[in-house]
């Protein structure tokens, strides 16, 4: 990111003064408590609420791969007093394959800040008998094999169609209104792999409670130096990584967006956000400048990748409730 310094950022919150009490923001996160995004909403919002002197909620409204939180927040009013924790899957993806969608993942909203990205890693279920990728690529040519994702359009699903068709083989979907309630069905043996988040992931790893098979990038994580990459293996179109960032209705008064951009800025740089990053692989902030030109790149890229992988969402998302004021 362009490195706002923190004396900067602590000016900008002086000038714009003390929130005085009233009404909790609130941050809706597009999927079940429990996963990566929603992990890095509380966070954000836990460092946020003392800098902008206000309570601050965390909302999980999972389903339809993000879309219906997303709309939802699309016709908040733009007063900055409801905010998204947007990914790229919930974002962009499943945006992308909404042909009824009401909303554009650009124009209809104010980017804030992003807070990192991080490639996705696979695992399978510790008893799954293949010790390696090209392993669970032999074993799924010989016999039915399932993945689980957040749901149609996710980056999970992204990613999982990105092995079937890169590897030419048939992992079944089987969605869930996000990872964490997929997990269990892992770990039980229900499921046979997930690609998901390293943040999620990595304790389970640590645990044993899952075993890891590769990296969707061109880089090995830090914290498994010994799990490869995909590009490594001979599949350099099989690249899939996720962003956290927060976004809020397009519209937002200038004094209030740069205000909750700071806000934003240095809470993501306060030890326990920075250590949580560490420890989850995420890397590479932005502020609301380059979020938004990420957001665009995203959308530009994935539009085309995602009618080469033959990826439809099925039905349509059903409309949002109206937003609380």
């Amino acid at each position: 990111m362009h490195r706002l310094p923190l004396a900067f950022l602590l000016a900008v919150l002086a000038w714009a003064g003390p929130a005085p009490a009233q009404e909790a923001t609130k941050i809706v996160v597009p999927f079940a408590a429990g996963g990566p995004v929603d992990a890095a909403a509380r966070l954000l919002a836990n460092e946020m609420q003392p800098i902008l002197g206000t309570n601050i909620i965390v909302d999980d409204r999972g389903g339809a791969g993000g879309v219906i939180a997303t709309e939802l927040v699309s016709r908040a009013p733009p007063d900055g007093k409801t905010l998204l924790m947007g990914s790229q899957g919930s974002h962009v993806i499943s945006a992308l394959l909404r042909p009824d969608l009401k909303y554009d993942p650009v124009k209809s909203f104010d980017a804030i800040a992003m807070v990192g990205h991080v490639p996705m890693l696979l695992v399978v279920n510790p008893d799954l008998p293949a010790a390696d990728f090209n392993a669970l690529i032999a074993l799924a040519k010989t016999r039915k094999l399932t993945y689980g994702s957040a749901g149609p359009g996710t980056v999970m699903n992204i990613a999982g169609e990105l092995i079937n068709s890169g590897a030419h083989v048939s992992v079944a979907h089987i969605p869930y209104r996000g990872v964490a309630p997929a997990l269990p069905d892992l770990m039980a043996g229900r499921l046979d792999l997930i690609p998901a988040d390293p943040p999620v992931l990595l304790p389970l790893v640590a645990a044993k409670k899952v075993r890891p098979l590769v990296v969707f990038g061109r880089e090995r994580l830090a914290a498994l130096p010994d799990v490869p990459t995909t590009v490594e293996l001979g599949y350099p179109d099989m690249v899939m990584e996720n962003w956290y960032g927060l976004l809020a209705p397009a519209g937002l008064a200038p004094d209030t967006a740069a205000k909750l951009e700071a806000a934003a800025l240095a809470a993501i740089n306060a030890p326990k956000i920075q250590q949580s990053m560490k420890d989850g692989e995420l890397r590479g902030t932005l502020n609301a400048r380059d979020f938004k030109a990420r957001i665009a790149h995203d959308v530009a890229f994935w539009r085309p990748m995602i009618k080469q992988l033959g990826i439809t969402m099925g039905e349509a998302a059903p409309a949002a409730p109206a937003p609380s004021k």
